[in-house]
């Protein structure tokens, strides 16, 4: 079983050393803005994917791309001296999707405000159904003496109507 702490170093230092690597190996005038964001390692240490990504168009990706496969040989001859390891991981670089998932999610979170600002002026507009304090209120005096007065009026009317 390998330990997990030691592949987080490795792949730290391949992090490192692959960043260290593109602008010290990689001649190409074309790579552009190529970071790296993340390096997993398999348990046994054999194999690493580096995760990138890049900043411009669809264009500059797949230049990118092109790029990291050329020079995959000796990059990984880079990563393998400054390892310092035994048996030096195979690289397999990976475009990180994650800047396009974090513009979706902006996009997601801008259609979000602009519906609740439509929800807020929408409810400015509107009034309650019934009275604006729907709660029952102690009753004053004279409401009390009001109600004694059309109770007494309400039985007044019964009994003349019984005596018709």
């Amino acid at each position: 079983m390998a330990d997990q702490a030691r592949g987080r170093r490795i792949a730290e230092r391949i992090k490192q050393l692959v960043t260290q690597g593109l602008s010290q190996v990689v001649k190409d005038e074309r790579k552009g803005f190529i970071t790296i964001t993340d390096v997993r390692v398999t348990g046994d240490t054999q194999h690493a994917s580096v995760f990138y990504t890049v900043l411009g168009t669809e264009e500059d990706r797949a230049t990118a791309a092109e790029i990291l496969e050329n020079y995959r040989g000796r990059l990984r001859s880079f990563v393998g001296k400054g390892l310092g390891i035994r048996l030096t991981p195979s690289l397999e670089f990976i475009l990180d999707a994650l800047p396009e998932d974090a513009q979706h999610l902006d996009e997601l979170l801008a259609q979000v405000a602009a519906r609740d600002a439509e929800l807020a002026a929408a409810r400015a507009e509107q009034a309650y159904a019934g009275e604006p304090d729907p709660y029952r209120k102690p009753r004053t005096e004279a409401e009390q003496a009001q109600d004694e007065l059309d109770a007494q009026a309400d039985s007044v009317r019964e009994t003349d109507t019984d005596d018709r």
